[in-house]
């Protein structure tokens, strides 16, 4: 039951990096708590570390919950990202337009936007559960029957 500190570990992470940002755009920063993928990453992180929590106080396996949870958290930031990157590569060309007009010159280019820190800690704190969840699959059950032993021999 020691093992279910690893998915309590990968859930204090994965609750870390919703409060941090996961956009970079020059400047500013996009992602985070205040957006809603960014709550449901932490309410996931929550979830995860009551599911292993429970775990080791009940001595319970809980290893598929934990396998969809995290490839649920995957799912949210890795899309949320990708959309997020678009939106902000978007607000940057437009806001390079804006300035050109004003100004009377030629366009900038738009700086590219790089995902940040807390989607790289999110994204592997989540595989990480995810990874932990897969063991239930590879994990052999012992054999609960007794092998007939061949008498002919």
């Amino acid at each position: 039951m020691r093992a279910y500190y690893v998915p309590i570990g990968a859930g204090l992470l994965l609750g870390a990096s919703a409060f941090m940002p996961w956009i970079e755009v020059g400047g500013q920063r996009f992602g985070g708590v205040p957006d809603l993928a960014g709550l449901w990453v932490l309410g996931l992180a929550g979830l995860v570390i009551a599911l292993a929590a429970a775990s080791i106080v009940t001595r319970k396996n809980s290893r598929h919950p934990l396998l969809l949870v995290g490839l649920l958290a995957f799912g949210i930031l890795f899309l949320s990202e990708r959309l997020m990157e678009r939106a902000a590569s978007q607000q940057g060309w437009v806001a390079a337009q804006a300035r050109a007009i004003v100004e009377g010159g030629s366009a900038a280019p738009a700086p590219a936007p790089n995902m940040a820190r807390g989607a790289r800690l999110g994204l592997g704190a989540s595989t990480l559960v995810v990874l932990f969840g897969l063991t239930v699959v590879v994990k052999r059950a012992p054999r609960i029957y007794a092998e007939a032993e061949d008498d002919d021999a």
